[in-house]
């Protein structure tokens, strides 16, 4: 049994993966903006599920939610990084107060989140789960400001995962691809902005984001249910793609990468001074 704290737990994965611990009999601490929000699930499994009002943007609300989680169950073993959102439009098009409330709570948010959580997992040897995605790797026109949000998550976990391994700590990126949860929906803004001679690329894709939701492949039970088995698993891999588009999409990444390496090597490794030994 694994007691676990989980951020944004109202809809989406937050609340897949919620209910998939709870249904398995480990203990959650559900948070959300909105404590109202989390009263069905909560009611489900009364012995189990605890409710706190948590706003990732307020340190404060954080480091509350974990004490009473430590208070009522003794511990934490599972704290995840599930809370965010994101805005669509071309990089001229969002506006600063858009993309820095953006950032406030993807990056800035699961940052503090973190650093609060880290002490209670040193007790139990927990695991850190941070919720990025696919545009976090791969990324395109329309999302390049959401993406650069994901990559920063990517990079923190990176990090973090070395330095806490030594204490015991693992740390799991999940990486989903297009799930049906209400992302695109309710957690998906569109810049207020919109110009003309962007119709054609960011402009397409906050068409198609509309017409998507709600229509995504992927099951965000079946995507719990695995994120649950690589929390288990002490050998599971760093970095999590859920979904064949997410595969497809992050292998096409590296491919652009290696040959975009590959195509000026012969030029862009002769920077060395001229007495120094080549680290190739």
């Amino acid at each position: 049994m694994k007691t676990w704290l989980i951020t944004g737990c109202s809809t989406g994965f937050g609340a897949a993966i919620a209910e998939a611990a709870l249904a398995r009999g480990d203990k959650v601490m559900l948070t959300a903006r909105s404590i109202e929000t989390l009263a069905p699930l909560a009611e489900r499994y009364p012995p189990t599920a605890r409710r706190a009002a948590v706003d990732v943007a307020d340190p404060e609300s954080v480091a509350a939610a974990i004490m009473a989680t430590e208070d009522a169950f003794g511990g934490i073993d599972v704290f995840v990084n599930n809370a965010g959102y994101g805005v669509i439009g071309a990089v001229e098009e969002v506006s600063a107060d858009e993309y820095r409330r953006m950032f406030e709570t993807n990056v800035f948010g699961l940052i503090e989140a973190t650093r609060l959580a880290l002490p209670a997992l040193r007790k139990s040897g927990g695991v850190l789960v941070n919720l990025s995605s696919n545009a976090g790797i791969w990324t395109r026109s329309g999302f390049g400001l959401y993406g650069a949000t994901k990559a920063g998550v990517e990079l923190i976990s990176e990090a973090l995962a070395q330095e806490v391994a030594p204490m015991g700590i693992r740390v799991l990126i999940v990486e989903p691809g297009a799930f049906r949860t209400d992302f695109l929906g309710r957690s998906m803004t569109r810049a207020a902005n919109r110009l003309a001679i962007y119709d054609g690329t960011a402009g397409q894709m906050r068409d198609f984001s509309e017409t998507v939701s709600g229509n995504q492949p992927g099951d965000p039970v079946k995507g719990a249910a695995i994120i649950l088995q690589a929390i288990d698993d002490a050998d599971a891999p760093l970095r999590l793609p859920l979904g064949p588009d997410a595969h497809r999409n992050i292998r096409s990444k590296l491919d652009s990468v290696a040959a975009d390496m590959a195509a000026w090597a012969d030029r862009t490794t002769t920077t060395d001074f001229a007495d120094q030994a080549s680290a190739d």
